[in-house]
Parts: structure tokens; C-alpha cells; sequence
């Protein structure tokens, strides 16, 4: 069941759209296992037109890189001051942790990155950039999960999002950007049973703008399944973070706050202000059961 695409209106709430295309697959949290075959429109592609000439594909190659750590990744909790060495991919989306991300790799100095992360380990920075704000400093690593390698040299890649990470200093940028970060995680929270109550309260709000964007779009009515799914307050708050595609600076103020109540609070604000445009929405479509205004202009 696919959330509303959030996207930024002229005022500071965001307003519904309808998906174009199908969302990020966050919601199921072993979406690798629905990705029988790549689907290259699915991919978030990083090519240029050119690129596209060969297709003929060598088979599959898995790997998953939960074996493929260096040592440094498996000593335990990294301390949030130990700064590593890490290959970033500046792209104009938000990877959260826990969130599936699918890769169509095409530039040269990108292949170059997989060529070394295949010989090294399989994870590297997914930072946020765009034309008008640069490059973030708070950024999410992706795991490789399943790769594809075709045979003109392009990957179709499936990751996950892991830890979250910051930039401390630029140590190259050629042939692709690598940094050194330091990790970081939310801080702790005196009342834990508030945070739950919380997180209950933003599930909640999840399920009406589902059940009202479903009816908006003629979609048959049913209730939205359990979206927590037993997740802690934290990973849950990454999750709903997830499912504001389409609103990239909203989702990267959400990854930057270091209090899981703080991100809770601002994604109940933003579902809250959507739920009310949708319940206006639906309030008009009752009135003019007949007209398509809705799908044309949200």
C-alpha cells in the first residue's frame, strides 16, 4: 500500500500529488525479495543518453555485503567522534535507514566507484544535493543488497540504507567524491513510553491520509495494514521519512535532527497538515462527485 507523494507547495505545508510512478518500497521492509528482475524505469538513473545503446545483460551477480565488511565495520558501535574514510554519491534524493534504494549506475566516475567498492566493501555515502542548496552534510549509507553488472560496464544496484553519517572534511574529489564522516545517531530520550505514544499517534495520522488519498483516487476502500510493524520509535521515524517522496528538503531536514521525539513531531505536523488538504479535498469531490479537477491539478 503506497503512501501520497508529498511535495512542497508555496506556503510551508505540503500538498498532496499522486503518484507517477511507484514509490519507494520502504513500506515493505524485505522489499529485496519482491525485485525477481530489474526494472530499469524503477531505477534511479545516473547516465547519459548515450549509455542506453547496449542491453544485452550477463547474468545476475549477488553479493551481499554484510560479508564483504572491512574490519572497522564490525568492531562494534562506531563511536559518533571516529571520522572513516568513505566514497560519497552526491544525488538529488534522501536515503533514510531501513530504506530500500534502487540504482541504475551509468556515469564513468561512478562505475570507477563500484569497480573499488567491489574489491572493498560494498557501501559508500548517499548525500543529498541539489542546485540550489549544494551538498548536504548529513548523509545515509548505502549497503549494496543485489548488483547487477551488465556488459557495457553499467550496475543496477539495490541498497539499503544503514547508518547515518557526517561530513567532516573533504579528502578528494576525483575520480569521485570521497570524505571523512564521523556516524551519527539520535540522541537518548528521557520518557520512552512518550515517544511510543508518539509514534502510535503519526501511525495513526498515516493511516487516514492513506485511507483518504485512496478514496481520492477511486482506489476500493480498505484499511491500511499495520505500519509499524513492531519498529521502534526510532527506525519508525526514519520509515515515515521514507514516504515523503517527492519533498526532498523536508526529508533531509527530517535525517539531520538528532532527537527521534523532534522528527516525530514534524512528520505528525506535516501528515496533520496533509490530512486536513485531503479531507477539503474529499469534502469538494462530495459536492462534485463528477469532476476530475482534483486529479489535474494536485
Amino acid at each position: 500500500m503506497a503512501l501520497p507523494q508529498l511535495v512542497p507547495s508555496s506556503s510551508s505545508t505540503l500538498t498532496y500529488k499522486p503518484y507517477l510512478h511507484s514509490p519507494i518500497s520502504s513500506l515493505n521492509p524485505d522489499t529485496t525479495k519482491n525485485f525477481n528482475r530489474f526494472s530499469s524505469p524503477s531505477y534511479k538513473t545516473l547516465a547519459s543518453p548515450s549509455s542506453h545503446s547496449h542491453h544485452r545483460r550477463r547474468p545476475f551477480i549477488f553479493r551481499c555485503s554484510t560479508s564483504s565488511f572491512s574490519e572497522k565495520h564490525h568492531s562494534g558501535s562506531p563511536e559518533s567522534d571516529d571520522l572513516v574514510e568513505l566514497p560519497l554519491f552526491p544525488l538529488p534524493l534522501v536515503l533514510f535507514p531501513g530504506a530500500i534504494l534502487p540504482l541504475q549506475i551509468f556515469e564513468f566516475r561512478f562505475r570507477i566507484m563500484m569497480h573499488t567498492l567491489l574489491q572493498t566493501d560494498l557501501r559508500f555515502g548517499v548525500i543529498y544535493s541539489d542546485n540550489t542548496t549544494g551538498t548536504a552534510e548529513v548523509g545515509c549509507v548505502g549497503e549494496v543488497v543485489k548488483l547487477e553488472r551488465l556488459v557495457d560496464d553499467r550496475f543496477f544496484l539495490i541498497c539499503k540504507g544503514q547508518e547515518r553519517f557526517r561530513v567532516s572534511s573533504i579528502v578528494r574529489t576525483k575520480p569521485y567524491l570521497v570524505a571523512k564522516v564521523s556516524w551519527l545517531e539520535d540522541r537518548p530520550t528521557a520518557d520512552e513510553e512518550d515517544l511510543d505514544a508518539l509514534a502510535n499517534e503519526v501511525e495513526t495520522y498515516m493511516k487516514d491520509v492513506i485511507r483518504l488519498s485512496n478514496r481520492l483516487n477511486g482506489k476500493p476502500k480498505k484499511e491500511a495494514q499495520d505500519l509499524r510493524r513492531n519498529l521502534f520509535p526510532t527506525p519508525f521515524s526514519f520509515f515515515v521519512g521514507s514516504t515523503f517522496e517527492g519533498s526532498p528538503r523536508e526529508q533531509q531536514a527530517l535525517l539531520e535532527l538528532e532527537y527521534t521525539a523532534m522528527r516525530l513531531k514534524k512528520e505528525k505536523e506535516t501528515l496533520r497538515n496533509t490530512l486536513n488538504y485531503l479531507s477539503a479535498a474529499s469534502a469538494v469531490k462530495d459536492v462534485f462527485p463528477s469532476s476530475s479537477v482534483f486529479v489535474l491539478i494536485l
